[in-house]
């Protein structure tokens, strides 16, 4: 067997593979026949014409880390061969090339697309998981709007809900314990402030909020004991400051105790 040959084979495996993925079902005969073509094993149009020489083209960029090459090719499959069989991934893909370049809103907008666009495929419990990373990535610090970390958790339980065999489902669970801990420093930072300022009640109200709807996680304790001085009226000048929590999200890996068995498997 020619190298040309061989390397042929290797490409024309490669791709399959991918569609196979991708495609969940949405392509049939035709992308057999496209690839083989494609390929050089069988008729059809040029290499230079085709969709899948261009995702093979865009793929090659993307595993080299060239998100910037590898977009602009995907989205010319996009614009120029919206209904060929690699399409699919030509979307998807395009998405990832976005959110590894931290372009999180633009990837969060592709990847809700490719949803809506193709709701039973495969790639879905990647999708949602990706989505909910969008948000995740986009935490800010607890004395800042906590909409994304409220977003991650909400896409975080639709993926858990909607695949709860999914290999994401351990990983999903940390980082929505790492969101709900990070949404209680909020609320802990909030009602420090408020301390600051000599609003007791506003401060009573943030720290019964933050026990009713996060009592599992690290900032409770310090809140139970410091609302306890605060209906009491005995908070002493300064000793507020010791219970201002960290300004940044927790490491998700920290929260050990999420990675255990899946709902579903053996223990």
């Amino acid at each position: 067997m020619s190298v040309r040959h061989l390397v042929r084979l290797r490409r024309f495996f490669f791709l399959a593979c991918l569609l196979a993925i991708v495609s969940g079902g949405l392509a049939g005969c035709a992308t057999v026949d496209s690839v083989l073509a494609w390929a050089g094993m069988g008729g059809g149009a040029s290499v230079a014409d085709t969709p899948e020489s261009l995702a093979m083209d865009a793929m090659d960029d993307f595993s080299k880390g060239d998100y910037h090459s590898a977009l602009k090719t995907f989205e010319e499959i996009k614009d120029k061969f919206p209904f060929s069989d690699v399409a699919p991934l030509a979307e998807l893909k395009a998405a990832d090339c976005n959110y590894f370049m931290d372009k999180f809103s633009e990837a969060l907008v592709l990847y809700e697309e490719f949803e809506s666009n193709h709701p039973t495929n495969e790639a879905t419990p990647y999708v949602l998981f990706q989505i909910g990373m969008c948000y995740y990535a986009q935490i800010n610090t607890i004395d800042r709007d906590p909409g994304s970390a409220i977003n991650s958790i909400e896409a975080f339980t639709r993926l858990q809900r909607s695949f709860p065999q999914s290999p994401y489902y351990a990983e999903v669970e940390a980082r929505i314990r790492a969101a709900r801990d990070f949404l209680a420093q909020h609320e802990m930072y909030v009602a420090t402030f408020y301390l600051r300022t000599d609003e007791l009640q506003q401060a009573q109200g943030r720290l019964e909020h933050l026990l009713a709807n996060y009592p599992e996680t690290s900032v409770a304790p310090q809140a139970k004991e410091l609302l306890v001085q605060v209906q009491s009226g005995t908070v002493p000048e300064k000793t507020w400051k010791r219970f201002v929590p960290k300004v940044s999200l927790p490491d998700w890996k920290s929260f050990k105790s999420a990675f255990g068995i899946v709902p579903g498997q053996a223990e």
